[in-house]
């Protein structure tokens, strides 16, 4: 069975006459699109392109084709557009602020689905920490920003979450445990402890405080997720970090989950500003539609990066 993705494909393939390329382009593998336009090429009983190792060629029928493939993706565009305008968000811009590893994992796909459904609204993207996409919201400076366990009564639409995990030192005591180990709160608050914040109103000191621990040998408190990583490497003391910040060399550290986990939950939600913007409306739209009955997504499992 074809669909909308499949003639799309079809007509990246003949444009950038390479499949590897057009897959590029719709954030799919190189495998998956030589597949399906395989299953096209078996649905219309025709040969659309030859394919050679350097180069991806349309054949005579193939040429056929994709200008009428062309010209039903134009119409379509076109159907698309008068619906926009008639939302009032044919044309428009999106201020999004969030922090890097969420865009990377979580925002992204989400992103392109939009901008293919919409390609007359400009995105613009801005990374910064907890407490400046904090700040942009209630200044109105941004539209929508990605927040850390919003409040129920913010409205948000929650797009992932990730987990709280103990870094120690490779000397360190609890670094002979076996990785598949859990370390627990009280573990950690009586060891030299590395507070690293990034930008965050939560961080492992706080994070103790909120179960009713103080932390008894702060070494150092540092905002930075690379100089804390670099600290704990060193042998300077223990921390509490996001998974999602691990570096990907983690030969001078050991990685534990907590034992219960923690988790940060992030929700988009909207500025007073972006209330008012179609276009922002719109996209909430389509997230909380892709996200509907979906089972939330882990941006990275702290067991999978010490596996790594």
């Amino acid at each position: 069975m074809m669909n909308l993705m499949h003639w799309k494909l079809l007509v990246a393939v003949a444009d950038a006459e390479n499949v590897s390329r057009a897959a590029e382009r719709f954030g799919i593998t190189q495998s998956g699109a030589s597949q399906a336009i395989t299953q096209m090429e078996e649905a219309l009983g025709v040969k659309v392109f030859v394919r050679e190792r350097r180069k991806t060629t349309v054949t005579a029928i193939g040429e056929q084709i994709v200008v009428r493939a062309r010209r039903m993706l134009g119409e379509l565009e076109s159907i698309q557009n008068l619906v926009d305008a008639s939302r009032g968000c044919h044309l428009g811009r999106i201020k999004l602020a969030s922090f890097p590893s969420v865009f990377a994992s979580l925002l992204s796909p989400l992103l392109l689905a939009f901008t293919r459904l919409h390609p007359g609204i400009e995105i613009v993207s801005l990374e910064g920490t907890d407490e400046e996409v904090e700040d942009w919201l209630a200044s109105d400076s941004i539209d929508l920003g990605i927040v850390m366990n919003p409040a129920p009564e913010r409205d948000p639409v929650m797009i992932g979450y990730d987990s709280w995990v103990a870094a120690v030192p490779t000397n360190h005591y609890l670094a002979r445990r076996a990785s598949s180990s859990t370390v627990a709160l009280s573990e950690l608050v009586n060891e030299p402890f590395i507070v690293a914040t990034g930008g965050c109103h939560l961080h492992g000191r706080s994070l103790m405080e909120r179960e009713g621990l103080a932390l008894s040998d702060i070494r150092l408190t540092v905002r930075d997720w690379t100089t804390a990583f670099a600290l704990i490497g060193e042998g300077m003391g223990v921390s509490m970090v996001p998974a999602s910040t691990l570096p990907k060399d983690l030969h001078s550290m050991r990685i534990y989950e907590l034992s219960p986990p923690i988790y940060r939950r992030f929700g988009l939600v909207c500025s007073a500003s972006g209330q008012e913007s179609a276009a922002a409306q719109e996209f909430l739209k389509q997230v909380r539609k892709s996200a509907l009955g979906v089972e939330l997504p882990m941006v990275v499992e702290a067991a999978s990066v010490q596996a790594a």
